[in-house]
């Protein structure tokens, strides 16, 4: 018995008159395009929401929130991701009427917008609401570890700093010593001249000026930690054991359609105390 058998991809076959053709009445893609469509992006202060009458045209932030929350509702959270699913995947090729932004461009869309994002993602609820989505009997509220761009080397406290600068102290104090040392050194032994050393001798210092700035922000600011790549993001123990620079995301999800009730970002590396706040926000 044969195998099943692929088209012979030298056929010529007859396409649909238009990729509206491809996408089915019932996909979920028509949703989002008829959600965003209605979204007033002037009242939620998204960037671009006016179209700037000087320089090189922005994407419409709308074609950028529908790819958002494509992503959101396929699990495709990388932005590069979603740049190579904007070019080959028919679904967001009908949806952003075949524009693909690059990854830079989606990740800053993100960044820019957190909060009119968090205030839309409110407004959908209350849309959800709406429809009878939510059962509103089971809420399964717990919290998640999100890894944040931040890497552990740009990520601070008082003892890491202090650790920091007292190896530039030594480092600086040794470069001295050479220099005092320079005129006893045999001329046929190559060593660090003069000039360079006083170089290296320089970048030190500028370095660890840099970590004492750090170090006074971090104490006016109160905070235990900072972070230079993502300032809001916090060094924490994740599920595996591992530790990574993250964000806790603390998620209410409704039990009917597994849709998220409610969510808030949060600094603290547990889940203690906020069981109840966010159970309370969910409260009818």
């Amino acid at each position: 018995m044969p195998y099943i058998k692929g088209i012979d991809r030298n056929q010529v076959t007859m396409f649909p008159e238009s990729i509206d053709d491809y996408i089915t009445s019932d996909n979920p893609v028509r949703v989002i395009d008829a959600y965003v469509e209605q979204v007033d992006m002037v009242a939620y202060k998204f960037t671009f929401a006016k179209c700037p009458k000087t320089g090189r045209p922005p994407y419409d932030p709308k074609v950028l929130l529908k790819l958002y929350l494509y992503g959101y509702l396929n699990r495709i959270r990388s932005s590069r991701r979603l740049e190579d699913e904007a070019n080959r995947n028919l679904e967001l090729i009908w949806l952003l009427e075949k524009l693909a932004p690059d990854f830079k461009t989606i990740a800053d869309f993100r960044k820019n917008n957190k909060k009119a994002l968090k205030e839309l993602f409110k407004d959908f609820s209350r849309l959800c609401k709406e429809w009878g989505l939510y059962g509103k009997e089971t809420i399964a509220v717990d919290g998640t570890k999100f890894k944040a761009s931040n890497s552990k080397k740009n990520n601070f406290n008082e003892k890491k700093l202090k650790r920091h600068i007292q190896y530039l102290d030594e480092k600086i104090d040794r470069y001295f010593e050479e220099l005092e040392e320079n005129d006893e050194l045999e001329k046929e032994d190559r060593k660090l001249s003069e000039k360079e050393i006083k170089e290296k001798i320089e970048a030190l210092k500028k370095r660890k000026d840099h970590y004492e700035q750090m170090e006074e922000k971090l104490e006016e600011s109160g905070e235990s930690e900072i972070s230079t790549t993502d300032p809001d993001s916090r060094l924490m123990s994740s599920g595996n054991g591992t530790v990574d620079v993250s964000y806790n995301v603390q998620t209410a999800v409704d039990s009917k359609h597994k849709l998220i009730v409610e969510f808030e970002v949060t600094t603290q590396p547990n889940d203690l105390g906020y069981l109840s706040p966010i159970a309370l926000q969910v409260k009818p």
